[in-house]
């Protein structure tokens, strides 16, 4: 039996869910390193790792889709080092592993862009992984808690979806590399004893979402047209559903596995409940007080392998003392009120309110982390 750090809600509404004692206790004053550190959930991690009291976090992220901004905070702090540098460069890596306690493993490419380009996927989500968990384990890192994701499943045969779901049903190069992570970790564990958690993380949304990128999720579109005064476009249906979880949660996620003793496991990080587009376009309208503005429907153009999401959270709560706490309208709202303070996006919802349609992405390849 896995000792579990216990886990209490503790949300505010502009901070990071944290651990309560025990994970503190853990965690304080060790030196940790995340990779992807100024993205989206590297960054919540960066926040959450310094409310916990750790003594510096060095954050490596070549700065593609991280923000400088979404560090504002941390770095002010004087406890992180942000390198922007690409973790294919086996020498950097190794000489920022020295001292390391205990490695987050977030970056990675999207699942479009793994599609548009292949070889870089494979060079950054394998050869780069395999070259840092070999690292890992030649300098006597505690652990590693890597980001998988829940497109190892595939389209998946039973719901809620525990782990022990066979993950082959994937057809994603994404979701590939993140199986082929998994299985270096599982095998290093057996070869050499190192520690691991793997997270797989269902749909992940909130502050800091990329409002920048060219692979530019869902949500974020939705928002641009909603304050256009424009409904929300769906395609296909409406009725794919997935689990969304705030970002803060699967920080804190990230914490607590980093804090347990589990090791050798993959576990789900998701809410357990299930969301489809029409009821998420729906709390999205009435967040933004628009929910006159229904959602329109556009042929999918595309076959959508994977239209349904719900994890079994089973796990992870018994493995780590994980659950998520933040309910969906609330972290809607959060995730309009900051995308609204960035002085950015009027001009961008502007600049996307002239693409046409057909140059939008299709709602499933911009849904998952």
């Amino acid at each position: 039996m896995h000792d579990v750090p216990h886990d209490t809600p503790n949300d505010t509404p502009n901070g990071v869910t944290q651990c309560l004692s025990e994970a503190c206790k853990v965690l304080a004053g060790h030196r940790m390193l995340v990779t992807g550190g100024a993205g989206f959930v590297g960054s919540h991690i960066v926040d959450a790792l310094l409310k916990v009291g750790c003594s510096e976090v060095v954050v490596i992220d070549n700065m593609i889709r991280g923000r400088p901004e979404n560090l504002a905070a941390a770095l002010a702090s004087g406890r992180v080092r942000l390198i922007e540098g690409d973790i294919r460069d086996r020498a950097l890596m190794a000489s920022l592993l020295s001292g390391i306690d205990t490695v987050f493993h977030q970056a990675a490419l999207r699942i479009t862009h793994c599609a548009a380009e292949p070889r870089l996927a494979m060079e950054v989500m394998v050869d780069a992984t395999f070259d840092l968990i070999e690292r890992c384990r030649q300098m006597g890192i505690r652990k590693i808690v890597m980001a998988s994701s829940a497109s190892v499943y595939g389209m998946a045969e039973t719901f809620p979806t525990t782990e022990r779901q066979h993950p082959y049903g994937n057809r994603t190069l994404y979701g590939a590399a993140k199986a082929f992570g998994e299985g270096m970790l599982r095998s290093f564990h057996d070869m050499y004893g190192l520690d691991y958690v793997a997270l797989r993380y269902f749909n992940v949304y909130g502050p800091r979402m990329d409002i920048h990128g060219r692979y530019t999720e869902v949500l974020i579109r939705w928002m641009e047209r909603l304050a256009a005064g424009e409904p929300p476009v769906i395609f296909g249906s409406g009725l794919q559903s997935m689990d969304m979880v705030h970002v803060r949660d699967v920080a804190r996620a990230n914490l607590l596995a980093a804090a347990s003793d589990a090791t050798d496991i993959a576990l789900n990080v998701g809410t357990g409940r299930e969301t489809s587009l029409l009821e998420l376009a729906a709390v999205l309208a009435a967040v933004m007080r628009q929910s006159d503005l229904t959602a329109v429907h556009e042929a999918e153009r595309a076959v959508n392998p994977v239209p349904r999401r719900l994890a079994d959270t089973t796990a992870a709560r018994q493995a780590i003392g994980f659950s998520a706490h933040v309910p969906l309208a609330q972290g809607m709202r959060e995730l309009v009120n900051w995308w609204q303070e960035q002085p950015e996006c009027a001009s961008l919802a502007a600049a996307r309110a002239h693409m046409a349609m057909s140059a939008m992405p299709a709602w499933r390849a911009e849904i998952v982390t």
